[in-house]
């Protein structure tokens, strides 16, 4: 089968500049490349085709010999120009990795992070993210504050203004990688990347480093940041800088590490652990209250006065003949919602209390009332009679 014209290939005119050739692979390349054409396997021999053409056409000695004799310029023996246009990809399908490498960045730069500008693109690196753990009161989370931290972290140089370099001069792009911040090594088919040695991916170099932050271009500093704790936060709430809930953190934009040679700052994550309450236990917006009431109050009934979180104090009735765990509430007395809305409620949990340290008048008080209370016990006769009748079953 004769071989395709190697201008129609990619698309362009017999006297197009060498500019237009690498146009026309790249749009080429982009269309027929075998990742982006799964469903089509037809796409990677056309492909290799392009590899082929461009391989010869954006070379000037090899694009004059195919203008002069066409595809008999590469079959051997014509005019001194013999053997394959890619010279060892086999089957004369041009040299892949000399040919795409050319259009690499321009076809796949979005994926692998964007290039780096030409002259030094990546001059500097943005700062780490940092972390502080807030411990909070119960109390605190209930009626918010504004809380004063100091955390340790890394600013911005200065004497150098950022730049690492002294006196403020600009650094210089880095010899080894041209500014790209990284180098690549030919292996076999394959072009790898890597970070270049030199300038560890900055893409340049400081001739003569500031001798405040030896080149980094920040120094070690603790902050004082003032930071807003909105009434109902939580365990692991999180809040940007203006104090909205949005999960499990406070985000402080820019407040992080400094960056690298000027470079922009982390932020700063607040982790909110709120302490644990010796009187309340929260759930959500509600809070829970376990209160002890004597056996005698459970009996005959009354009210009782318990705390609430703000200070204050409440009063719930309790019906005669409570037993421990009933729950009365108190509505809205529990936690802020964070995002607004009504307020939870407190919920009261009794607890009946048996007394202890009886005196001798006692004891036989006691005696006397079990002996009158044969039908004032319900549950313990329901189940009495559940346990004779389980025996009686066992016994056949």
């Amino acid at each position: 089968m004769a071989k395709r014209d190697y201008y129609e290939i990619l698309g362009v005119s017999k006297g197009a500049s060498a500019e237009e050739i690498k146009k026309g692979y790249r749009t080429k390349a982009k269309e027929l490349h075998p990742d982006r054409n799964k469903d089509r396997p037809e796409a990677e021999g056309q492909f290799k085709e392009a590899n082929e053409a461009y391989e010869v056409l954006k070379d000037a000695d090899k694009k004059a010999a195919y203008d002069r004799y066409g595809h008999a310029a590469f079959e051997g023996g014509m005019g001194g120009g013999g053997g394959r246009p890619g010279g060892g990809f086999g089957g004369g399908q041009g040299d892949f990795s000399s040919a795409f490498s050319d259009v690499f960045d321009d076809l796949f730069g979005d994926f692998m992070g964007g290039r780096g500008q030409q002259g030094g693109g990546r001059r500097a690196a943005r700062g780490s993210d940092l972390r502080f753990n807030l411990r909070v009161s119960l109390e605190d989370a209930y009626s918010g504050l504004q809380k004063s931290i100091n955390v340790p972290t890394s600013v911005s140089c200065g004497s150098c203004k950022g730049s690492g370099a002294e006196g403020g001069a600009e650094p210089t792009t880095c010899p080894t990688c041209s500014g790209m911040g990284k180098v690549r090594a030919q292996q076999g088919f394959f072009t790898v990347e890597r970070t270049c040695p030199t300038c560890s991916g900055l893409g340049q170099i400081i001739k003569n480093p500031c001798n405040t932050c030896r080149g980094a271009g920040r120094v070690e500093k603790d902050r004082s940041l003032s930071v807003n704790i909105p009434a109902g936060i939580e365990d692991g709430t999180r809040i940007r800088l203006a104090g909205v809930e949005t999960g499990t953190r406070i985000r402080l934009a820019g407040e992080g590490e400094a960056g690298m040679r000027g470079g922009p700052s982390g932020d700063l994550y607040i982790f909110i652990e709120v302490q644990e309450h010796e009187l309340f236990e929260r759930d959500g917006p509600n809070l829970f209250c376990r209160v002890p009431v004597t056996m005698a109050s459970a009996a005959l009934g009354g009210s009782i006065e318990v705390p609430t979180i703000d200070g204050g104090r409440g009063r719930v009735s309790v019906p005669a003949g409570s037993q421990s765990g009933r729950q009365m509430s108190l509505r809205g007395k529990g936690m802020p919602h964070l995002r607004g809305g009504a307020t939870g409620d407190m919920i009261i949990e009794l607890a009946v209390e048996t007394p202890v340290n009886l005196t001798s008048r006692q004891k036989e008080i006691l005696r006397e009332f079990e002996e009158l209370s044969e039908e004032n016990n319900p549950e313990g006769s329901s189940f009495f009679s559940s346990v004779k009748s389980f025996w009686d079953s066992m016994k056949g």
